[in-house]
């Protein structure tokens, strides 16, 4: 990781976080701009309860990165991985399930 960037190699540290459901579950989440982060309050704020210090300042970039940006790191773990999960979220007509959930890790913080 750069000093203020996400990179592939961050995403890669994660992948199975990222691979945990099917593609085909997340892209029918992603196309219902499903707010994932109510859904599943309690599991993600003990995982943030538990973050080391790294992971916390990756957390905070993260938050602070465009979705585009983002979104442009997800198309280069799919051309890497060629894991479809990546590609969902790489996917531009899902900016707004991205944005929707990162806003509401924010408000969780």
């Amino acid at each position: 990781m750069s000093k203020d960037k996400i990179t592939y190699s961050d995403v890669k540290e994660y992948e199975r976080l990222f691979t945990m459901a099917p593609s085909f579950l997340l892209e029918k989440l992603a196309r219902r701009n499903t707010n994932l982060v109510s859904k599943f309050k309690p599991i993600i704020q003990g995982y943030m309860d538990d973050l080391t210090a790294d992971q916390k300042s990756k957390l905070d970039i993260i938050l602070a990165s465009e979705v585009q940006e983002l979104q442009d790191i997800m198309h280069e773990a799919y051309l890497r991985s060629k894991k479809r999960q990546y590609k969902v979220l790489a996917n531009p007509k899902y900016r707004q399930f991205i944005e929707d959930n990162l806003d509401g890790i924010r408000r969780m913080l």
